[in-house]
């Protein structure tokens, strides 16, 4: 590709959000009365569910793919400014032709990518691209923490689809992962007025609806609408705190030093004063890296989800369409007289494929249902092992200074009985 390669510019953007009501979901009622007693410390409970998590850990000698996303540049052209990340691939599998691969792909590649998946296989859950604009009110795409966000999005992405039984088997992800240029291959999937014909008619399957839906998939789309909204509600609380905990650290770090200048004004309350503001620096410190835990760990996989439960919407649709063309169909060959044969024709391969696709998706949602439950509780146990941790640290940097106060007032009390 022609085009100046440039180094990324990278400048901080923090995320600004509206504020939205208080979370009202995703809560249980834990007592703490004798049917629950509280650990005996914060760090048993983190140890207990660790060592109960890593007993449900799989082998991990059987991955066979291996992908990484890094090191992204931004190429300049005449006419347009864009990131491309580097793709690294290792793998022992027989249908690649080398063991590792190493490839250059922007934004629009991993769309292609997702596209041709979610074309080859309707209802299996693709997993989500980030958006692509990833921030409210960020205008500017080559900052750092836009590309950044993209980039850990997008090789999460990938390797999502790389550990999918059937996805990561699929042709399109080897040519996306080993061809020099996708050109060529971009332009083989379905043309514009393909795309455009088969938009009508899911428009008008949607239009007329189904006569009835299989009890599961009933139960399936209320699940995926409840798990929207609760995940939807979690992640704008999410994002919210950590609003407030930016700000919370940039008023601590104006705090800490008012302390120190107060110092040199008071003889007597000079030593204490240093204190506080020792303590109030060291405990910027653990908040800054809480601050970072909670924007690189938690809020991503929250928001990911968010976008997951939008995929799965997506799913259900194109299963009922099918269903909706099978029904339509069905009902032609029943009020026609005319071309039964090619009708019973169409009829009988539009059973087989609602068939496959009904198929397809029920085993497609009990891997999903998995996955999911796995990253999330990684998530919130990794946020509870770093909420301990930071909160530990803190009161040890607090107690620490009262210690030291405490002394003080003795030696002064003996000082005082000695003159």
């Amino acid at each position: 590709m022609s085009g100046q390669t440039v180094p990324a510019d990278f400048s901080g953007h923090m995320l600004d959000l509206d504020e939205d009501e208080d979370l009202e979901v995703f809560s249980k009622n834990i007592s703490l009365e004798d049917g629950n007693p509280m650990p005996n410390s914060p760090g048993s409970m983190v140890n207990q569910y660790r060592l109960e998590d890593d007993e449900e850990q799989q082998d991990p000698n059987t991955k066979d793919l291996f992908i990484t996303v890094d090191k992204p540049e931004s190429h300049v052209t005449a006419i347009e400014t864009f990131i491309m990340y580097r793709v690294i691939t290792k793998t022992t599998r027989g249908e690649f032709d080398s063991s590792e691969y190493e490839v250059r792909r922007r934004y629009q590649d991993f769309m292609w990518l997702r596209s041709r998946l979610e074309e080859n296989h309707p209802t299996l859950i693709v997993h989500p691209l980030p958006e692509k604009f990833v921030m409210k009110g960020m205008m500017d795409r080559f900052n750092n923490d836009f590309i950044e966000t993209r980039r850990r999005a997008l090789h999460r992405f990938l390797n999502k689809i790389s550990e999918h039984p059937i996805l990561s088997y699929s042709e399109c992800l080897k040519v996306f992962l080993t061809a020099e240029d996708l050109t060529a291959h971009r332009k083989q999937g379905a043309g514009f007025l393909s795309r455009m014909g088969e938009t009508m008619k899911a428009v008008a399957n949607s239009v007329r609806g189904l006569k009835s839906r299989p009890e599961e998939f009933t139960v399936m789309q209320e699940y995926v609408e409840d798990f929207g909204n609760k995940m939807s509600s979690v992640d704008r609380v999410a994002q919210r705190i950590a609003k407030e905990q930016r700000e919370y650290l940039d008023e601590l770090k104006q705090y800490g030093p008012t302390y120190t200048q107060w110092a040199g004004f008071e003889e007597e309350l000079g030593d204490p004063l240093k204190g506080v503001a020792s303590c109030v620096d060291r405990c910027s410190k653990e908040t800054e890296e809480q601050v970072c835990h909670l924007s690189e760990v938690l809020i991503p996989t929250l928001h990911e989800y968010v976008l997951c439960s939008e995929t799965l919407k997506a799913v259900m649709r194109r299963r009922d369409n099918i269903q909706a063309e099978f029904e339509a169909k069905n009902e032609a060959l029943i009020s026609r007289k005319a071309d039964q044969e090619t009708l019973q024709e169409e009829v009988d391969g539009l059973a087989d494929r609602l068939e496959q696709a009904n198929n397809a998706l029920k085993g497609d949602w009990s891997y999903w249902k998995n996955s999911m439950t796995t990253d999330l509780k990684s998530a919130f146990i990794s946020t509870a092992e770093k909420n301990v941790d930071y909160y530990e640290k803190c009161l040890a940097v607090w107690e620490s200074f009262l210690m030291s106060q405490r002394v003080e007032s003795s030696d002064q009390r003996d000082a005082e009985d000695v003159s």
